[in-house]
């Protein structure tokens, strides 16, 4: 569950934020464990929820609760482990020093927890090397600012605020992984017009964070990302495999193998994955991207019907998801309804640069040089050209 901040400052709301991130991946290291992932357990920050409720709509037998307290420079963490078939208070602790020490402080919390649990921390060194160490905290501040941001997928937000804190730290991990990932992803928007040089910085940053810690999940995650970006879809799909290997509970990984999939010409292997993803975090805010996906993959597959469903759900979440747009106007225009298709372009030209069939199928070409991928994204621009959208 979110931690609580318990200080006077709102604005420190982030910091205990981070916290609950960093427990949630540490946890998921527990051998057989299964942890929801911290954005479907965000959806009840600041709610009073009962723990009982909680287990039977995630499927969870235990819920972790704690909250933070921050003046100045000393911190004191509370955690305690909550049975979620009987309310039952199995184990609590109290942490307290100084804010510069809290790497520490959750190599305690993690232990304690498995000790309650009856399990053993595998790979304890493998966990200990998730955990940065720099020696500015004011860094660590930037880079969970960042986090929260990405979570959003507000990308321009979280790239500034790891440039930032690289500033501060040049070689703080966390921080390189994610800036990585968020130029990768603003590389890939339609008309973006930095992509090559997004890309390579990417590629650079994902690259000395694997360099330092050759295990860490999300490294390899970020690499995955820059590979796809850059059409290496076969490339991409082993690293997000080497991603999940270390970390099974890494949610968005999932997802996006779901996706490359569908970029490598095999849309009828991505569901199980994105399926994974959404039964890992199924109240992710990200969780529109993911029907997205899925909406994607039956596009691929010509299989018009399916595909509307899972579009609209992900357009009901965000409507400036052009992608979903472009997708709909296709399959209404197979289906023959034309007057919805022009209506879905119309919103997606609102969005995008792009004018044109011959401009949107050309769009295409910039994820994948997979020529089954093309040979469905060609079929699908006919969609576009049966609702008489202007070809030139």
């Amino acid at each position: 569950m979110p931690f609580a901040n318990l200080s006077n400052d709102p604005a420190q709301d982030y910091f205990a934020d981070g916290i609950t991130d960093d427990l949630t991946t540490d946890l998921s290291h527990i051998a057989d464990s299964f942890v929801i992932a911290r954005n479907t357990a965000f959806t009840y920050k600041g709610k009073a929820v009962d723990v009982k409720e909680i287990g039977r709509d995630l499927g969870v037998r235990y819920a972790l609760e704690g909250s933070v307290r921050r003046v100045g420079e000393a911190i004191t963490i509370n955690a305690q482990l909550i049975s979620t078939d009987s309310g039952a208070h199995i184990w609590a602790d109290r942490f307290e020093g100084e804010r510069a020490k809290l790497r520490q402080w959750q190599v305690a919390v993690v232990a304690r927890i498995a000790n309650a649990l009856g399990a053993e921390l595998i790979r304890a060194e493998s966990l200990r090397a998730l955990r940065e160490h720099p020696d500015n905290p004011d860094a660590i501040d930037l880079a969970l600012r960042a986090l929260l941001a990405a979570q959003r997928m507000d990308n321009k937000e979280a790239m500034d605020e790891f440039e930032q804190a690289l500033k501060l730290d040049p070689n703080l991990t966390r921080a390189q992984t994610g800036l990585a990932v968020a130029l990768a992803n603003l590389a890939s928007y339609p008309g973006a017009t930095d992509r090559d040089a997004y890309l390579d910085r990417a590629e650079r940053l994902a690259d000395q964070a694997l360099h330092a810690r050759p295990d860490d999940a999300g490294a390899l995650y970020a690499k995955a990302v820059v590979l796809a970006g850059k059409k290496q879809i076969e490339a991409a799909i082993l690293e997000g495999e080497a991603a999940i290997k270390i970390d099974p509970n890494y949610a968005m990984p999932y997802a996006r193998l779901g996706a490359w999939k569908g970029l490598a010409g095999r849309s009828e292997q991505g569901f199980a994955d994105i399926e994974t993803a959404m039964r890992l975090s199924p109240r992710d805010p990200v969780l529109w991207l993911w029907e997205w996906y899925i909406c994607s993959l039956h596009m691929h597959l010509a299989q018009w019907d399916q595909a509307i469903a899972p579009c609209q759900q992900a357009l009901a979440a965000n409507p400036k998801l052009s992608f979903a747009h472009f997708d709909l106007a296709a399959a209404y225009g197979w289906l023959g309804r034309e007057a919805e298709a022009k209506a879905e372009w119309a919103e997606a030209l609102k969005l995008v640069p792009v004018k044109t069939v011959k401009g949107a199928l050309a769009n295409a070409s910039n994820y994948s040089d997979n020529p089954v991928f093309l040979q469905q994204s060609a079929r699908q621009a006919e969609g576009w050209r049966k609702a008489g959208l202007p070809e030139e």
